[in-house]
């Protein structure tokens, strides 16, 4: 402390190794502490990966245990060069069952919802077309830095016209997506966020594929435009976007929820059967305001409506046997009840109660306080197994929200700027940044 108080002022450390070494003492005492504060307590281990800055795969890993204070804590401890979580052979998962059969694989309760949502919603034909045609106007738009520089001008400049003429308010955090966003199947709401931003920069995506469809350098850029272009201007289209949008903003919601880092199973529970009644609702009485948002959105895009008591006339080549129904027919029976019935059977089936049949105990606010309430009269001590029952249900990992966080620390730690940080450095580097507190 003499030395550091003695230095001049503007002492800088130039060299790497003295850089590196003092990150990993700080690093390896950071570790110490979390160690010492688990003891001898149980924990779960909560896993996940993604990849960094330099395209390279890094799993995070963060444990959960109860402290001495009865406070469910999850912190890092760590990364991995590491890819294959659930490999059924050579899996993270596999090695570890084998090493320790009674270990309790728990997958991500977020990530398990979207999954099971968007998978259930593309068994239906129509839904996996939307999907799919997202999907490929994603890629075309956002295919070189050129033409996604051209869609933030373009968006830049509607937001201006609009903000002017009092369609849209201005205000912190608004109206700041300039780029459609891609979808990933294992991120949270990433289905939700790339509807979204495709309905809200629909004029522009439009401006960018007829640009294409015209200056393309060469026919099959122009002929895919052409063909998204007629494909995304339909009302059939429009329709399963504003559904599918719909739809997933209630489980959004649920998703966002799953990221708190206290969260525990039975109030996880609890908003499962919140996103449920919700589902269920919309399929009640919801019809009249999505065709009512439907029918606006194409009024303002000049997309054509068909009539709701003219025959459905389907696209392409028609059905042997097909029966003749109605448009309204159509969009409300086969594709809104439909859709949200499957949506709502996909709930019920992923989150039975026999799935969490360890969480009955719970008539009360929850069971942190329930732990925390027999720490302080002393139960714990009389009836210890109904503790350790306590414990083990806090410490089951119920989403992996704190990991999700890491990947974001990580993107800070290792940027553009340092692609090349080695394995070790960025470790020591992420361990004393995400657990500064201590």
């Amino acid at each position: 402390m003499v030395a550091l108080s003695n230095a001049p002022q503007n002492l800088k450390l130039t060299s790497r190794d003295i850089q590196k070494d003092i990150l990993n003492v700080a690093a390896f005492e950071t570790i110490n502490v979390i160690i010492r504060d688990l003891g001898d307590a149980l924990f779960s281990i909560l896993i996940d990966e993604a990849r960094d800055i330099s395209i390279k795969e890094q799993m995070e890993i963060v444990i959960r245990y109860v402290d001495k204070k009865d406070q469910v804590i999850e912190r890092f401890l760590g990364y991995d060069g590491a890819s294959n979580i659930q490999g059924e052979f050579n899996g993270l998962k596999t090695l570890i069952l084998k090493e320790n059969p009674c270990a309790y694989y728990v997958y991500c309760f977020a990530h398990q919802l979207q999954l099971a949502l968007v998978a259930v919603a593309k068994n239906h034909d129509q839904i996996a077309l939307l999907f799919t045609l997202v999907s490929n106007v994603v890629n075309v738009v956002g295919a070189s830095c050129k033409r996604r520089d051209i869609v933030r001008e373009k968006q830049a400049v509607k937001v201006a016209e609009t903000l002017s003429t009092g369609e849209l308010s201005s205000g912190q955090g608004l109206n700041q997506e300039t780029n459609l966003k891609r979808t990933g199947d294992t991120r949270w709401s990433s289905h939700y966020d790339t509807l979204v931003s495709l309905a809200g920069m629909f004029s522009t995506v439009i401006d960018v594929l007829e640009m294409i469809s015209e200056d393309g350098s060469n026919s099959k850029q122009r002929a895919e435009a052409n063909v998204l272009l007629d494909s995304i201007q339909l009302f059939e289209f429009v329709f399963n976007l504003h559904l599918m949008k719909t739809v997933l903003a209630i489980t959004s919601e649920l998703s966002q929820a799953l990221q708190r880092k206290d969260q525990d199973i039975v109030n996880t529970m609890n908003l499962v059967q919140i996103s449920k009644v919700q589902l269920q609702k919309m399929r009640e009485s919801g019809w009249t305001s999505l065709l009512d948002d439907i029918l606006s959105f194409c009024e303002k895009h000049e997309i054509v409506v068909p009539q709701m008591d003219d025959m459905f006339v389907a696209r392409g080549r028609k059905r042997r046997n097909a029966q003749e129904i109605t448009n309204l027919h159509y969009y409300c029976t086969e594709l809104f009840y439909t859709v949200l019935d499957m949506q709502i059977q996909e709930l019920n089936a992923h989150f039975t109660k026999s799935n969490t049949e360890f969480s009955e105990l719970s008539r009360l606010n929850g069971i942190v306080d329930l732990a925390k309430k027999m720490v302080e009269t002393g139960r714990d001590k009389i009836y210890p197994l109904v503790y350790l029952l306590l414990t083990l249900t806090l410490i089951l990992p119920v989403a992996t929200a704190t990991v999700e966080r890491v990947f974001s620390a990580m993107n800070i730690v290792k940027n553009r700027l340092r692609n090349r940080m080695g394995d070790e450095w960025m470790n020591d580097s992420l361990a004393v940044y995400i657990e500064r507190d201590f």
